[in-house]
C-alpha cells in the first residue's frame, strides 16, 4: 500500500536502460520496507531486490522482491502492476507472494504449497494446447528483428491469441486463475519471474528456461503450451 499512496501524492521517474524501464521514489521505498521487515524477521536470510538491496545470508535461503512489477503502468496510472517476492531455497524457489492493489487480491504459493487468493484455495490449471491458449509476453521493439525476434515469432505463431500487459508477475496471477495460459520472454531477471512461477506451480503449471537466438528465455503456464512454446523458441 506504500507505493500506491506514493503515487496518488505524486512522483518523479529515473529511467534505466530503456524509456519504458524507469524507477519511482516509491519502488525504493516500498523495497526498504520490504528488507526492513524481512531482516528483522528472518535475521539469517539472503535478501535480493530489483532497486539494490544485497544481502547475503547464512541459512541458504535468499528472499528475492520486487517492490512494483508494472512500473511503468504503476508511474502512468494503469493498474496493471503489483509488489511480489519469493522465497528461494538452495536451487529451488518454495514460496511465492504477490499483491496486486488495485484488486486488494494477495496471492500465495509454491511448488509444495497450494495457491491460494485471498486465502481462497485456487483451482487447478486446465491443460490445453497451444493453438488454444491466450499467452502473455513482452518484447521491447528494438529485439523484433534479428534471431530474437525470429524466436519471438515461432513462439506467437502458435497461439490463439496474444497480450502484452506489462506486468509479468501479474501476467503470472492471471495464468494462476485460468484467464491466461501461457507467458514467455526473455532475459527475465529473478525478481520478475520466481514470484509468478512458484503461484504457477502451485496450481499444477510448469515454469521452464530455455535458450533461443542468443537469450535465456522464460516460459511458464500450462504444462502442454509450456513444451510447445520452449520447441517453437528453440527452432523445432
Amino acid at each position: 500500500m506504500l507505493a500506491a499512496t506514493m503515487r496518488r501524492e505524486g512522483l518523479a521517474t529515473e529511467q534505466k536502460t530503456h524509456v519504458s524501464d524507469i524507477v519511482t521514489a516509491a519502488d525504493r521505498a516500498a523495497e526498504r520496507l520490504v528488507v526492513d521487515g524481512l531482516r528483522a524477521a528472518r535475521p539469517d536470510d539472503g535478501v535480493v531486490g530489483e532497486e539494490g538491496a544485497d544481502h547475503t545470508g547464512t541459512s541458504g535461503r535468499t528472499w528475492v522482491i520486487d517492490p512494483v512489477d508494472g512500473t511503468y503502468n504503476f508511474h502512468r496510472g494503469l493498474e496493471w502492476w503489483c509488489s511480489a517476492l519469493a522465497l528461494v531455497d538452495g536451487d529451488d524457489v518454495v514460496l511465492g507472494a504477490v499483491h496486486h492493489p488495485q484488486q486488494d487480491a494477495t496471492y500465495v504459493g509454491g511448488p509444495a504449497r497450494p495457491g491460494t487468493r485471498n486465502g481462497v484455495p485456487m483451482a487447478p490449471l486446465v491443460d490445453r494446447p497451444l493453438s488454444e491458449c491466450c499467452a502473455t509476453t513482452y518484447l521491447h521493439p528494438p529485439f523484433y528483428e534479428g534471431e530474437v525476434g525470429a524466436a519471438f515469432a515461432r513462439a506467437v505463431g502458435g497461439v490463439a491469441t496474444l497480450r502484452m500487459m506489462g506486468s509479468g508477475t501479474l501476467d503470472a496471477m492471471a495464468i494462476a486463475q485460468g484467464s491466461c495460459d501461457v507467458s514467455f520472454q526473455h532475459s527475465v531477471p529473478d525478481w520478475d519471474r520466481l514470484p509468478g512461477a512458484a503461484i504457477i506451480r502451485s496450481v499444477g503449471g510448469e515454469a521452464r528456461l530455455v535458450e533461443a537466438g542468443g537469450r535465456q528465455w522464460h516460459v511458464a503456464g500450462v504444462p502442454s503450451a509450456v513444451s510447445e512454446v520452449c520447441d517453437r523458441l528453440a527452432g523445432g
